[in-house]
């Protein structure tokens, strides 16, 4: 599916600039492309620090979003999704790196995962005992 540019919307919610793609359940690599061209313009040309995603609609994102957004976090941007989807919340990265804020928005927030065991969601899922959040906190220098 590709995505039509004329369902963006980029509006203010308590000094957060909030990027809503639509009312689509599935984000597709189109999607998530606009998105990045999106925050990249927000953050480089306008100089915003603070972003939402509006994921009221979302229940299947593509597995770079929460790296696309870490990297955006290790830039100094703040970070937060409004109302996400149980599917989504439900998600190993969600879970580890979301902090709420209130029943419908949380942020970004890397330091969370030292509140979680290496591992310990890997090994109720049938994983090797830390073999995911290893490689992640490897690349954030966490490790």
């Amino acid at each position: 599916m590709s995505f039509n540019k004329k369902f963006l919307r980029i509006y203010p919610v308590d000094g957060v600039t909030v990027i809503h793609l639509g009312e689509m359940e599935i984000w597709d690599g189109a999607d998530m492309s606009l998105l990045r061209e999106t925050l990249t313009t927000l953050v480089d040309r306008d100089k915003v620090r603070a972003v939402g995603v509006d994921m009221t609609y979302v229940k299947y994102i593509p597995g770079g979003f929460f790296g696309m957004l870490f990297d955006w976090h290790e830039l100094g941007v703040r970070i937060q999704l409004f109302t996400p989807q149980p599917n989504v919340r439900r998600m190993l990265w969600f879970d580890r790196f979301f902090e709420p804020l209130s029943d419908a928005t949380f942020e970004l927030r890397p330091d969370r995962a030292d509140e979680f065991p290496l591992g310990f969601a890997e090994e109720e899922e049938g994983m090797l005992p830390g073999s995911v959040m290893n490689v992640l906190l490897a690349g954030s220098g966490r490790n």
